[in-house]
C-alpha cells in the first residue's frame, strides 16, 4: 500500500506526486531439530530453540526514482541476556539499501531521450533474483536472507530483457591501506590454536582448524581444513568481484532466460602463526595478487500449455555450465541439467522433476574439478528441506541426482504440499570407511516435506511444517565421513508465525 505524499514548505502546502510505503515483519521460527542439515550422532539429543527476524521496509517512488531501505534484526529467543551491557552488541544491520533511477521510458513523455523501452540502473544494497531462484536468489527462507553490493543495469525493449550487473567487494577505505587484497569470510575475532589456546585472530587471516577438530586432534598439527567461513552454497567462500548478463524474452507462452555469471575469488597462500611451544594457528593469508575466475553460464526455458478451465500443464528445463578456475585455482568443468513438469487441475497440482549436478569421481585428477555450485540462489527451495545439500551444511563431493515427486493443493486461505525426494550421487565416491568396497554405493536415501500455509488475516501467515529423512551409510558418509556411527532417520519440525503489517494500509471494508 502507498500514499501519495503532501509537504508544507515554508508554512504552504504542497503536493508532492511520489509515493512512500512502510512495511514491516516480524517472523518467528521455533524448530525442533533431530538431524537437520547432517545427520545426529547415536545417543544425541533434538534441538529446539525460536528464531525471529525483525524487519522494517521504506520504500519512496517517484516517476524516475525508485528508493528502498529494509533494515533488519536477527537473533534467536534467549540469545542475549533479559539484561545486558554495552560490550554484548546486537544483531542490527542492513538487509537492502538501493536506489533505482530511470534513465529512459517510452510512456514518459517528459524524458527526451528516446531508442529504448525502458532504461535504469539500480545501485547499492540488493538482492538478485532471477527465474526459480536455483542460481540467483534472496534466500528467503534463512532469517538473514541473502543480498549483494552491487550496481545493476537494466534495460526492457519490445519485450526484451537484459540486465548487467557487477559488484566489488573490499574490507576497508582506512588510510594508508594500499592494494585490494580481500579476505574472503568473516574471521571470528578468537580462534582455538593448535594446543587447543583461545588467542586473537591473526589479521588479513581466515583461520582454518587442524583436522576440523577439537584440541586433542588440534594437538597432532593434521592438515588444515576450512572452518569459519562464509557460505556461498557449496563454495563457502565469499567472492571479490561478479559480472553477470541475463536476458531472457517471452514467445507466446515459452519464455527463454540465459545467464552469464562471473565471480572471481581472491588468491590466497596456507600460512601459519605462532610456535611449537604454544600453538599454531593455520590459515589462508589473502595476500597473494590475482583472482581465480570461475564462469557459469546457460539456458533456461519454461512454458504453460492449457487454459484455467482445463488441466494446465507448466514445464521447465535448464542446462548450466561452469569452467574456468574454482575458488581454490582448480581448472573447472561442471554441469547442471533441470527438468520438471507439473499439472494442475483446479486447486490440486502435482508433477515429477529431476536435477544432475555434477561432481568429482575417484579418476578425478587432484588439479581439476567437477563439482558445480549452485552460485547463490535459493537451494532450500530445490533440495530438499532438510538442507542436506548445497547451502551452509556442505555439497557432496560426487555430485548429486535428485528425483522427486511434489503435490499441492492451495486455496486462497490454504496451501498443503507433499515433496517426495529420492538423492543419488551423479558420481562414485571412494568408500575409505569399507575397506570390502571400492565405493560407496551412489544412493543417499529419501527425503519427505511436508507443509502447510494457513492465512490467518491479510497480514499473518501460520505455516508448519515436518520433514523426515530416510537416510543409509552412504549419506552417513557423504555428511560425516563415518558409517554405522549416526542414526539414519532423521526428523525436524517447524512451526513459522509471519506477521507483515502495512503501515500506511487503510481498511475501507463496509464502506
Amino acid at each position: 500500500m502507498a500514499v501519495t505524499g503532501v509537504v508544507s514548505f515554508l508554512g504552504k502546502p504542497v503536493d508532492v506526486a511520489a509515493q512512500f510505503s512502510l512495511q514491516g515483519q516480524l517472523r518467528t521460527r521455533s524448530e525442533v531439530r533431530d538431524g537437520l542439515g547432517t545427520l545426529n550422532a547415536r545417543g544425541t539429543d533434538a534441538a529446539f530453540f525460536t528464531s525471529q527476524r525483525t524487519r522494517l521496509t521504506f520504500g519512496y517512488k517517484w516517476d524516475r526514482v525508485n528508493f528502498n531501505l529494509s533494515v533488519q534484526d536477527i537473533r534467536l529467543w534467549g540469545q542475549d541476556a533479559s539484561s545486558i551491557n554495552n560490550a554484548d552488541g546486537n544483531k542490527l544491520m542492513v538487509h537492502e539499501a538501493w536506489a533505482e533511477v530511470t534513465l529512459m521510458n517510452v510512456a514518459d513523455t517528459t524524458i527526451k531521450t528516446k531508442g529504448i523501452d525502458n532504461l535504469s540502473f539500480k545501485i547499492g544494497r540488493q538482492a538478485l533474483i532471477y527465474d526459480d531462484v536455483r542460481l540467483l536468489g534472496d534466500l528467503d527462507w534463512l532469517q538473514q536472507a541473502r543480498r549483494h553490493d552491487a550496481l545493476l543495469v537494466k534495460a526492457l525493449h519490445h519485450g526484451w530483457q537484459l540486465d548487467l550487473g557487477a559488484g566489488f567487494n573490499q574490507h576497508s577505505d582506512a588510510f594508508g591501506i594500499t592494494g585490494t587484497n580481500y579476505t574472503a569470510g568473516n574471521a571470528p575475532p578468537y580462534v582455538t590454536n593448535s594446543m587447543g589456546a583461545l588467542v586473537a585472530t591473526p589479521s588479513g587471516f581466515l583461520p582454518l582448524a587442524p583436522n576440523g577438530s577439537t584440541a586433542a586432534a588440534s594437538s597432532k598439527a593434521g592438515a588444515p581444513v576450512l572452518s569459519n567461513a562464509v557460505s556461498t552454497n557449496g563454495m563457502n567462500q565469499q567472492y571479490k568481484s561478479f559480472q553477470m548478463l541475463y536476458v531472457s524474452r517471452k514467445f507466446g507462452q515459452t519464455k527463454f532466460a540465459g545467464l552469464f555469471f562471473k565471480d572471481d575469488f581472491s588468491k590466497y597462500r596456507l600460512d601459519s602463526v605462532g610456535n611449537a611451544s604454544s600453538g599454531y594457528v593455520f590459515g589462508r593469508r589473502y595476500d597473494v595478487k590475482g583472482v581465480n575466475s570461475r564462469l557459469t553460464y546457460g539456458l533456461m526455458i519454461n512454458g504453460t500449455i492449457g487454459s484455467a478451465a482445463g488441466l494446465k500443464k507448466f514445464w521447465q528445463v535448464g542446462a548450466y555450465l561452469q569452467s574456468g578456475k574454482d575458488r581454490d585455482g582448480k581448472d573447472l568443468t561442471a554441469s547442471h541439467f533441470t527438468a520438471m513438469l507439473t499439472l494442475q487441475k483446479g486447486k490440486f497440482s502435482f508433477g515429477p522433476g529431476f536435477d544432475y549436478l555434477s561432481g568429482n569421481s575417484s579418476s578425478t585428477p587432484a588439479t581439476e574439478s567437477h563439482r558445480f555450485d549452485p552460485l547463490y540462489g535459493t537451494p532450500h527451495k530445490h533440495w530438499g528441506y532438510m538442507d542436506y545439500y548445497y547451502v551452509g551444511t556442505g555439497s557432496p563431493v560426487g555430485g548429486l541426482q535428485d528425483a522427486y515427486f511434489k503435490v499441492k493443493y492451495q486455496t486462497s486461505v490454504l496451501a498443503l504440499s507433499l515433496d517426495a525426494h529420492n538423492f543419488r550421487l551423479a558420481e562414485n565416491i571412494p568408500n575409505a570407511a569399507d575397506p570390502n568396497k571400492v565405493n560407496i554405493d551412489k544412493n543417499l536415501g529419501y527425503e519427505f516435506d511436508f507443509t502447510a500455509n494457513y492465512s490467518l488475516n491479510k497480514f499473518t501467515t501460520l505455516e508448519l511444517g515436518y520433514s523426515f529423512m530416510k537416510a543409509n551409510n552412504s549419506t552417513e558418509y557423504v555428511k560425516r565421513g563415518t558409517m554405522d556411527q549416526a542414526r539414519h532417520n532423521a526428523n525436524w519440525a517447524y512451526l513459522m508465525i509471519n506477521i507483515r503489517p502495512d503501515f500506511f494500509f487503510k481498511n475501507t471494508a463496509g464502506k
